[in-house]
């Protein structure tokens, strides 16, 4: 039997990676880079590197040949090559995204981040932009924010056992979408994206209504002394793509506040003009500095077709 080192080098690498996703899922980490629905997909791919790696590891103790079957034009790799400078590097940039997600802990985008993304309170008066239907968001181009996955091999949402609660029945979301229309908005974390749409969409269907919601400090360039952003990041598939969005609002010592503080406040809806837009403004009458939450991003309500 003969030891092949690089063979042993291939499967510490698929070890590692695969253990590397199966922390992620354990530890919960992995909404951090990924959206909830996507988990299913994450998995998957955790289960082929384990797969990779009990194939790769049957080859590291190998009966040693004098000679093989291949043609003297045989090009693969019987694992027994000579290193190089091709090889080392090859094996490098392999092994490099694994070296990061092990010694570097997950991040949480900030407003750093967010200032360099732009921020979204221009667009927030922009009517022209927003499509008739009133599941349309201002974001991204009027994309809409309730997306639909027609999954109907199952009979209710309470049967499927998904780590995102933004899946909902066409009933459970036309319920929560009615609470828009009572004297207090929650800004629930699975209706934050949608709330968020239609207040932007018709500011000033809102104005005098009290709203509840949590966020971090933003403050861009240009805001009065007391005034600031209560913000979230959306995230759509994968943080590659988060968009900031929130209210422009209204807080007493709001310069005291330090930016990526996390805030939970409760208001009064107006309507206030930022860079020729109509747009949604909170008068916040109470605030209270909150722990950053374990899942700080919000994403896109998907609806389950029964």
């Amino acid at each position: 039997m003969k030891f092949h080192f690089q063979h042993f080098l291939k499967a510490v690498i698929l070890g590692l990676f695969a253990l590397y996703f199966v922390n992620l899922h354990i530890t919960g980490d992995i909404t951090k880079f990924i959206n909830p629905k996507y988990d299913f997909m994450s998995k998957m791919a955790a289960i082929i590197f384990i797969v990779l790696f009990m194939i790769q590891f049957s080859r590291i103790w190998q009966e040693k040949h004098s000679h093989h079957a291949c043609s003297h034009g045989c090009d693969h790799d019987h694992g027994n090559s000579h290193w190089s400078l091709k090889r080392i590097v090859g094996y490098c940039v392999i092994a490099f995204p694994m070296i990061t997600g092990f010694t570097l802990a997950p991040a949480t985008l900030d407003s750093s981040i967010a200032a360099n993304k732009g921020f979204l309170l221009s667009q927030g008066g922009n009517k022209e932009s927003v499509g008739s239907s009133n599941r349309n968001s201002l974001l991204e181009g009027s994309e809409s924010l309730a997306e639909k996955e027609n999954i109907d091999i199952y009979s209710s949402v309470e049967d499927i056992a998904l780590p995102n609660n933004n899946y909902l029945s066409e009933e459970e979301y036309d319920e929560k979408f009615r609470m828009l229309q009572e004297e207090t908005i929650q800004m629930t974390e699975d209706m934050f994206s949608t709330y968020y749409g239609e207040i932007n969409k018709q500011p000033e269907a809102y104005v005098g209504k009290r709203i509840k919601m949590s966020g971090f400090v933003f403050k861009e360039d240009g805001l009065a002394s007391n005034q600031l952003v209560i913000s979230r990041f959306l995230i759509t598939h994968c943080i590659a793509d988060a968009s900031i969005i929130g209210f422009l609002s209204e807080v007493e010592g709001a310069d005291t506040l330090k930016e990526d503080t996390w805030i939970e406040i409760e208001g009064v809806l107006d309507v206030s003009t930022y860079s020729g837009y109509e747009l949604p403004f909170i008068k916040v009458t109470s605030l209270n500095v909150i722990d950053e939450p374990s899942e700080p991003y919000i994403y896109p309500v998907l609806t389950l077709l029964n």
